[in-house]
């Protein structure tokens, strides 16, 4: 639990809420465990949110007792409704607890400020969760995206290329295996065609989707004849020749400066890695 709790006991941390949801569920006095009724409503809640996304938890407390006796407090109301929810619902890697005490005490009524607040987004609001969070890429020095490695994004085993887009941010690459080419050519094979017609589908479905088709080469120290690069081109022609906008799509040719495994390739299989089309998630 404590990779994903940072209490701050004195601190608010603020969270741009627009498109986002809460839920509020409140303690009796003194107590860190819900009622009855309020543990009725909790279950309900997570019955409910299965396939939602929480963001934060707030605890706070009213003005009766120490400083420090509401601090704890209000810290074992999150870790209460964290226990409960943790392994049903859907958390962010970053999600956040915020312990509030007494200074959550916004209302006159005691018993309102006894409570602990989920934040969360719904299903229909991921593929925007870091847009609607006000998140954006890292840039580097020269003002480029900084990629994030498909591995490191974690999709589900077996999921689609629409999958892969619908869970990926700025900056995501995303490998295109089935996008293959005639030797030494920019000639695309006819095996491609149901990986290039799932791409035009996604971008149609997508109208805002930006995308930057990366090319590599494998087995040769320089890409001399520029081809990575080529290939690249070549799969934006397709795109734009069914109707996608060719200022949604830029492409880069990498050459061999970014493989896979060290060349010259040890085995055809570290070819085929180094020799791909990659995507690049540059806006949703």
């Amino acid at each position: 639990m404590k990779n994903f709790f940072y209490f701050f006991s004195t601190i608010l941390f603020t969270l741009n809420f627009y498109a986002q949801e809460q839920v509020v569920f409140y303690f009796d006095n003194n107590k860190s465990e819900l009622n009855k009724v309020e543990q009725a409503k909790l279950v309900k809640w997570i019955a409910e949110n299965k396939t939602s996304k929480i963001l934060s938890i707030t605890g706070s407390t009213d003005e009766v007792g120490s400083n420090g006796y509401n601090d704890t407090l209000s810290q074992k109301r999150v870790s209460f409704i964290f226990n409960q929810i943790k392994d049903k619902v859907k958390i962010r890697k970053d999600f956040k607890s915020i312990s509030l005490g007494e200074k959550g005490a916004k209302s006159k009524v005691k018993a309102e400020n006894r409570k602990a607040i989920i934040h969360y987004l719904l299903e229909k609001d991921l593929a925007k969760e870091n847009e609607i969070l006000g998140i954006k890429p890292k840039i580097d020095t020269n003002g480029e995206i900084v990629p994030i490695e498909e591995v490191d994004m974690h999709f589900p085993a077996g999921a689609t290329l629409e999958e892969k887009v619908s869970l990926s941010k700025p900056g995501t690459l995303i490998v295109l295996p089935e996008i293959q080419f005639y030797k030494n050519s920019f000639g695309i094979m006819p095996i491609s065609k149901k990986s290039i017609d799932e791409l035009i589908y996604i971008m149609d479905k997508n109208p805002n989707l930006r995308i930057e088709i990366q090319g590599h080469i494998c087995c040769v120290t320089k890409d001399h004849n520029n081809l990575s690069l080529e290939r690249a081109k070549q799969v934006r022609r397709v795109l734009v020749m069914n109707n996608i906008r060719q200022d949604r799509v830029v492409v880069k040719g990498y050459g061999v400066t970014k493989p896979k495994f060290s060349i010259p390739e040890a085995t055809e299989e570290q070819a085929a890695a180094n020799r791909r089309v990659e995507i690049m998630i540059l806006q949703k």
